[in-house]
């Protein structure tokens, strides 16, 4: 049997006493508890009253968290016009070179790519190398978009899509531990609000089931949702 560590067993030992918590209990909890040496991310993760094989019922949606993720992310942008993309922020852009670098080398140095739509011809032949990777630019997600700049920007201060697993589940990174309680308080209830709005019209039982706040290496804390 696998030896846990003194950290782990009392961080443990403390979630596992608590109840549902209201929000602002949890992330005390949270910081409370033992910390990993490195900056643990927060993560929101829900289960939802839907039935993941109809699809009138998936459930997808954007948030933009009012202090980001703190998390780095890797953009990559799709346009003739190099300069204006590295200029935004772009960690790569241009066309058809990345194009040939994704397909022939399989290169995947990126975490998010943005396009202009004139753009979007070109790139269809890669879909299906960047599709299931959850790579490809759309125009729901926002990352395909005339503004090339502003969405560049809007990917690095935090915005991201979010989309439902195959058995209703849905988890949403909320920021740091590093972040204090408030600025994770704002992030959560931003992500929570955009997890509500996205609830298909043809759900009709109740939504939200259940919501478990935690960190990287910390155990789950249930959320009493009335409380929020």
């Amino acid at each position: 049997m696998k030896k846990r560590s003194k950290r782990y067993e009392k961080n443990q030992k403390m979630a596992g006493s608590a109840a549902e918590l209201s929000l602002d209990e949890a992330i005390g909890a949270l910081q409370a508890m033992a910390g990993a040496k490195f900056d643990e991310t927060v993560e929101l993760a829900f289960h939802l009253g839907v039935d993941p094989k109809q699809g009138d019922q998936m459930v997808r949606g954007i948030v933009k968290l009012p202090h980001g993720s703190g998390r780095t992310v890797r953009v990559l942008a799709f346009t003739d016009n190099a300069e204006e993309a590295l200029a935004a922020g772009a960690d790569h852009a241009g066309l058809d070179e990345l194009i040939r670098r994704i397909r022939d080398e399989g290169w995947f140095d990126f975490d998010v790519t943005v396009a202009k739509p004139a753009s979007m011809a070109a790139i269809r032949p890669i879909a299906k190398i960047l599709g299931p990777r959850g790579l490809m630019p759309s125009p729901k997600a926002g990352t395909v978009s005339e503004d090339i700049a502003a969405a560049i920007r809007e990917v690095k201060a935090g915005r991201y899509e979010f989309k439902m697993d195959k058995t209703a589940n849905v988890a949403l990174v909320v920021g740091k531990r590093s972040f204090g309680a408030q600025r994770l308080r704002e992030n959560v209830v931003a992500a929570l609000g955009e997890v509500r709005r996205a609830c298909p019209p043809a759900v009709k039982e109740r939504f939200l089931r259940s919501a478990t706040l935690s960190s990287t290496m910390g155990p789950g804390l249930g959320l009493d949702l009335r409380k929020i």
